[in-house]
């Protein structure tokens, strides 16, 4: 049993846990994910990795109600236990296994949007441990669905928040705002990684393709299973097939086939909403009218 060590709200519908795992936190690395497991019958959930804490043995999870099973999570307090929890799965950010006299030398941006602050967090607080100072840009639809800003203030070496609304920060998407840091004020970056909603990580790609910065994407949204046996993160990069779970979950994000990533997202939309259903108002939804059974 995997006992939860802090249970928070960081906001509508988005919550952080520190779980006590000591052989998951003395190996991971920025990048990986963990799948934890509420009971016998529940779903496998992977979340990428958002802390961790080497000496005290804790993992730090982030995540947002979209069904059944995060909604029956978000219920879980301090002193509550997962059955399982099992990582680091995936592989860790490029930057972790390259030379580092090659990473200190590059200029990275980073690019979080909503929930994908939480994955992109580690990242910077990686660099910040390493002496490398990373512009961080984070957008959210609201001031009242930002995260982990105190934090991410600590470890970026400049942080840019934008929100749709203009209710906190700038107003407006975060393209705008590399746009503007690359264009206007004339900044130089050898490399951007963007964490966040399929479509937000699309449109960073065809920003920075024109603009000729390379992008590193984590497609950590569309994994299900985690280990490669249902398919649900099949995705095509470049001519190749790529799984999610196995074989990232980052990958150059200019070869990425988004717009079949989310169309692949849409297939379980139905089997989700029903599972939400059967959770909130009793086994009595079937499909149309009912009728037929």
């Amino acid at each position: 049993m995997y006992k939860i060590m802090k249970a928070v709200t960081l906001a509508e519908k988005i919550f952080l846990m520190d779980v006590k795992a000591p052989r998951i936190a003395k190996s991971c690395q920025p990048g990986e994910f963990v799948i934890v497991k509420m009971d016998e019958r529940g779903e496998r959930i992977p979340l990428t990795i958002c802390d961790f804490d080497r000496q005290a043995g804790t993992v730090t999870i982030v995540f947002q109600i979209v069904g059944a099973s995060t909604k029956r999570m978000a219920d879980l307090k301090e002193g509550d236990e997962f059955q399982d929890m099992v990582g680091p799965l995936g592989n860790p950010s490029d930057f972790v296994k390259e030379d580092f006299e090659k990473v200190k030398n590059r200029k990275y941006l980073f690019v979080a949007g909503g929930v994908g602050t939480a994955p992109v967090y580690p990242q910077v607080k990686w660099m910040r441990e390493h002496g490398i100072e990373a512009d961080v840009i984070v957008g959210a639809k609201t001031k009242d669905l930002l995260i982990l800003e105190p934090e991410m203030e600590n470890v970026a070496g400049n942080l840019y928040i934008t929100t749709d609304d203009g209710s906190y920060g700038r107003k407006g998407m975060v393209t705008e705002v590399i746009r503007d840091l690359v264009e206007n004020q004339k900044k130089q970056y050898d490399i951007c990684v963007a964490i966040g909603p399929v479509i937000m990580m699309k449109f960073v790609c065809l920003l920075t393709k024109e603009l000729g910065l390379p992008t590193i994407v984590s497609m950590n949204p569309v994994m299900v299973d985690g280990t490669g046996m249902c398919g649900a993160c099949r995705l095509t990069v470049g001519n190749e097939v790529k799984f999610a779970c196995v074989d990232g979950p980052e990958f150059d994000g200019h070869l990425v086939d988004f717009d079949e990533a989310m169309k692949r997202q849409q297939i379980y939309k139905t089997e989700e909403g029903r599972a939400m259903l059967r959770l909130t108002e009793g086994d009595t939804h079937h499909g149309g009218c009912g009728l037929c059974g």
